[in-house]
């Protein structure tokens, strides 16, 4: 038992986050208390066991090594190291999930730096570091790769404010980094020389992905470095690789699990097509395959020998057409998770019905969401057709330009097993096209239907009576996403009231005002977050939401031009941290 756990007893029994009583009911010996934290690695766990009493909290905060902070103004970085002392893997996200459609202003917030600063002092032994929706510069960067001598797995997920010199910054520094992940970030692309900035002795990568940027890379250095890296289990390359390239990697890495193509515009010679679809035999491990750009049914049979045991094939950019999907699923037997481009059209979705028995996810993204064209695009008889041949399917994000509110009940008959149901009818306040009748019935089908439903997205011509299903049977809904939807006031009250455990509510483009706003005065404490833009909510009445929850953080931001008294975009979230201090002059905080 580490000593440390008994030293800090007596000395954290003040602590204003820990529990009130001293003693659990039954005491545990020190070392089987030690033993059981060990066996929980759910944040969520390790978080309730924390309040069970001061003895688990302190044992529990000593032992913690792993740090899930789902909103990084919820808590300070002085909190953060008070509490835990030996944290050496940290996930932090940031700005709201609505700043990914430009909602959220420019230099709202949510740099790391001062996270880092904090990091530097008190947890020199860092390992990991999992960023989404954060902004950091390069020099954020830099001092984060001479700062942590032991530092190993850095992932930036959709950040901003960085550039390749950052990241250079890293290859140069990090000399045990086993994972870098860039993935969807704003970051300025000045060309491909930071790869080269390994070291000639790097051996430990595992994962390495650069997928998400545009400017080419030596392909000299990045060959060199897949050689060495014998552990190398994901790898995702950018456009700039070509095919003839992919397959000298491949040689080098047959042992990858995870695999992100370059583009596939290239001519092959027979040989180079016979060597290509050879490496890709020859990866006996893969089980998800990306990238693909360009990818046209001349090049897609050399996909076919690695397909068997793919269980995750991510075609979201690659332009396919049914007949080439048709092709790749049928060789896929053991696909889980699919996603698509709705380029596929209604019969690309029937074969995966037909070749997919054991699909759980599928997303199906638009290839032009500006494109009106009814004869392009998925309907509801694809995702009826995947709801047949799929009853396993439990993940669900489509987008579509129609929708019935008979197809929607069909479709969670036949898979009930729903936990996230995200459905996008691109159209704003589309009625079902075939009644023209609003498509309340199809969400309410959804709710009744699937009773372990955690995430649902609203689309559509949406009345009040669509909430009001929400609010009566989804009782294990988490997070709700509404746009363009709804009648009045009453809608969001239903599901502030009735959604016991819903810890992010989404609003944009909606009739709800200030009545609405107020109704969940004593909910918002127990959610992680509110966001409510373009509704009908004015600043006096989240003055006195603010006003009457103080632990609250209500935040508004407002448009240049708009009505003084309108709350243009609202945002409220839990902090016992109080009001940020690094608020930009457009954001109020109240």
């Amino acid at each position: 038992m580490d000593p440390k756990l008994k030293k800090t007893k007596d000395s954290s029994s003040n602590s204003a986050n820990s529990p009130d009583s001293t003693h659990s009911s039954f005491p545990f010996p020190d070392e089987v208390l030690e033993r059981v934290l060990s066996l929980l690695h759910s944040h969520k766990d390790r978080s309730s066991v924390s309040l069970v009493c001061k003895d688990w909290y302190n044992a529990e905060r000593w032992t913690r090594t792993k740090l899930f902070i789902g909103n990084c103004y919820s808590v300070s970085p002085e909190i953060v190291a008070r509490r835990f002392p030996r944290i050496k893997s940290v996930t932090l996200k940031g700005k709201p999930r609505f700043s990914d459609f430009n909602l959220v202003p420019q230099y709202w917030g949510a740099d790391v730096h001062s996270w880092l600063v904090m990091f530097a002092k008190v947890y020199p032994f860092l390992e990991e570091l999992r960023l989404k929706r954060m902004t950091l510069s390069d020099e954020s960067l830099k001092f984060l790769a001479t700062s942590f001598p032991g530092f190993k797995a850095l992932s930036l997920l959709s950040c901003d404010g960085f550039s390749t010199d950052g990241l250079k910054a890293i290859a140069t520094h990090c000399k045990n980094l086993t994972e870098l992940d860039i993935q969807e970030n704003g970051i300025d692309d000045f060309g491909g020389g930071w790869l080269s900035s390994f070291s000639e002795n790097c051996s430990s990568l595992e994962v390495l992905n650069f997928a998400s940027l545009s400017s080419d890379v030596s392909f000299d250095a990045l060959e060199k470095l897949v050689r060495r890296c014998k552990s190398l289990r994901i790898l995702k390359v950018n456009k700039s690789i070509s095919l003839d390239q992919l397959q000298q990697l491949l040689v080098h890495a047959p042992q990858l699990i995870e695999l992100g193509t370059g583009s596939f515009q290239q001519e092959l010679t027979p040989w180079q097509y016979e060597d290509l679809e050879t490496a890709f035999s020859n990866c006996k491990n893969l089980q998800a395959l990306s990238g693909l750009w360009e990818a046209t049914s001349l090049h897609l049979p050399v996909l076919y020998a690695a397909c068997a045991s793919l269980t995750f094939l991510n075609l979201s950019y690659a332009a396919l057409q049914s007949g080439e999907l048709a092709k790749l699923v049928a060789h896929s037997p053991n696909l889980r998770r699919l996603w698509v481009l709705d380029t596929v059209g209604d019969k690309g979705l029937e074969a995966v019905g037909s070749s997919c028995p054991l699909l759980e996810e599928l997303r199906v993204f638009p290839a032009d969401p500006y494109e009106l064209d009814l004869h392009h695009g998925v309907t509801e008889a694809g995702f009826l057709a995947v709801s047949h041949g799929c009853r396993k399917l439990h993940y669900v994000l489509y987008f579509c330009r129609q929708m019935t509110n008979a197809a929607v009940a069909t479709i969670v008959l036949n898979c009930p097993d729903f936990t996230h149901f995200r459905l996008c009818i691109m159209n704003p306040g589309e009625p079902d096209y075939l009644t023209n009748e609003p498509m309340d019935e199809a969400f309410g089908a959804v709710v009744k239907t699937c009773t372990n439903l955690r995430r649902l997205a609203v689309s559509g011509l949406l009345t009040d009576l669509t909430f009001k299903y929400i609010g009566k049977y989804a009782k294990n809904l988490e997070t709700l996403s509404v746009a363009f939807a709804g009648s009045s006031d009453r809608g969001m009250q239903c599901v502030l009231q009735g959604c016991p455990k819903l810890r992010k509510l989404e609003i944009r483009d909606s009739p709800f005002g200030n009545a609405a706003l107020l109704s969940g005065v004593e909910k918002y404490e127990t959610m992680r977050s509110l966001w409510m833009s373009a509704c009908n909510v004015t600043m006096s009445a989240c003055r006195l939401l603010a006003k009457d929850m103080p632990r609250l953080n209500v935040e508004v931001m407002r448009d240049e031009g708009s009505d003084d008294r309108q709350a243009d975009k609202v945002y409220v979230y839990r902090s016992v941290a109080g009001p940020r201090r690094d608020a930009p002059p457009f954001v109020l905080s109240l």
